[in-house]
């Protein structure tokens, strides 16, 4: 025991990092158990064009495992990898079903776009797009990204739900018992709402491992109500099974095959007008919300050094980038850093220790695909709401007093929950930080790269 700990203090440098092996290891069991969503989402999502759904998730799941350990070799931090979600709808609704593309010419579109990040991360480009940012606004990307956690949480536990008249609203339980539908949609949101108070107290009473045992207290929960009828899923409502589904005996644990999607890549048009507007696309989103995720969850983290960079950050935007071709070669779309990675963060994870426990447990679950997909939506939501909580405190390090630093924080972090997404909340800060400064005689606190940047953005919007 004592040299396979000393090993992992070579390998990872815990002491110097101020943990241990097994805070380490909860964090990286707590991150996966935020992100073990994807493995259920993904392949539902990507099917929609024709993908085999059962090589989805094994292809999920090798993504998964191949960018985490990247990340954890590369870079020795705590950040986890997997097919993102927004980038697997965009690949599957908007280039596959409404633009008409094969899958396999979006594949393609992917992995091109990793190669392009591989470039501009050993050229410090990207690097350089993260230094630019001003402290101030990296702050607020961290509270924005807070915010949009907290927004996916509500909305994967339906205590948030679409509403034609307002966009959204809360959830309606008096209309859910007038409909009889109670047991089945509303029961949900009420474990949730346990799981939140129930994590929330853990936390005051500084429990180690809250944010796990959130998780796996309200799926507990949920089996004990479907068990006893409380809870009646039906999944045409959105509403699974808690149960994991055995019903093929030893046979339910057998990885799906991902022979119908490895290396089936088209190429035909990759230099038409249409795959660069598809790539660049691919490009924007990725690149603004992996350097988003990196700013919110390693500011929270108190990774960034005196200058406010991010020591080592080329080794962690290079396994994003080699995730990336990577992920398109085994078929899904643009695998990418997650968000989630902070409630592995908020549990004190620190090094690649933490990547290496998600990782090896994104492996595991291609074995153990029937138990993690049981794992439903409402209890991992707790989790995600006590995270952005967690993540938005960093909303206290900005400076209020100067508007010419608050009022692009505002937008940056307004927009990523309205916007659904970390890279228009990015778009949003940048665009009104330079603008504003700019045009107030603040020409001085403006980069040429941060100009680059807003004119950049700008075209984008009236571009694409």
């Amino acid at each position: 025991m004592e040299n396979e700990s000393g090993l992992l203090e070579k390998i990872f440098h815990l002491r110097e990092n101020g943990t241990t092996a097994r805070t380490e290891i909860m964090a990286g069991i707590t991150t996966f158990m935020t992100m073990a969503y994807i493995l259920a989402v993904n392949p539902s999502i990507m099917s929609a064009t024709g993908m085999d759904k059962g090589a989805v998730l094994t292809a999920t799941a090798l993504a998964g495992f191949i960018g985490t350990m990247c990340m954890a070799i590369m870079a020795n931090y705590p950040f986890a990898l997997a097919p993102g979600m927004g980038l697997n709808a965009f690949f599957a609704f908007t280039v596959v079903k409404q633009m008409g593309y094969s899958w396999q010419m979006a594949l393609a579109a992917v992995f091109v776009e990793g190669l392009i990040f591989i470039v501009l991360s050993l050229t410090n480009v990207r690097e350089a797009i993260f230094n630019a940012i001003p402290v101030n606004l990296k702050k607020a990307v961290s509270a924005g990204i807070g915010l949009f956690i907290a927004f996916i949480g509500l909305g994967s536990a339906s205590i948030i739900v679409a509403n034609p008249a307002t966009k959204i609203s809360l959830f309606s339980f008096k209309g859910a018992l007038t409909a009889g539908t109670f047991a089945t949609t509303g029961t949900p949101v009420v474990l949730a709402l346990i799981g939140v108070i129930f994590t929330a107290i853990l936390m005051v009473k500084k429990v180690k491992g809250n944010i796990l045992w959130g998780i796996l207290f309200t799926w507990i929960l949920g089996i004990l109500c479907e068990l006893s009828g409380l809870y009646l899923p039906n999944p045409k409502m959105g509403a699974f099974s808690t149960l994991p589904n055995l019903s093929a005996g030893i046979a339910s644990f057998a990885p799906q095959s991902i022979s119908p999607l490895l290396f089936e890549l088209d190429f035909s048009q990759l230099f038409t007008f249409n795959f660069v507007v598809v790539l660049l696309s691919f490009l924007f989103v990725d690149i603004f919300d992996t350097i988003g995720t990196l700013v919110g969850v390693s500011s929270k983290a108190n990774m960034l050094d005196e200058n406010n960079k991010l020591p080592h950050i080329k080794g962690a935007l290079m396994a994003d980038a080699v995730a990336t071709s990577v992920g398109a070669l085994i078929g899904v779309s643009t695998t990418t850093t997650y968000v989630e990675s902070a409630s592995g963060v908020s549990e004190g994870g620190r090094t690649g220790l933490t990547a290496t426990t998600t990782a090896v447990l994104f492996l595991v679950s291609i074995f153990l695909s029937p138990i993690f997909m049981a794992i439903p939506a409402f209890a991992t939501a707790p989790a995600l709401i006590i995270v952005g909580f967690l993540m938005f405190t960093a909303v206290t390090g900005i400076d209020f007093n100067d508007p010419t630093e608050a009022i692009p924080c505002y937008f940056a972090i307004i927009a990523m929950p309205f916007a659904y997404s970390i890279a228009e909340g990015i778009s949003f800060g940048i665009i009104t930080y330079t603008l504003i400064n700019m045009i107030t005689g603040h020409k001085d606190k403006v980069s040429l790269l941060m100009m680059c940047l807003t004119v950049i953005f700008i075209l984008k919007y009236i571009l694409l």
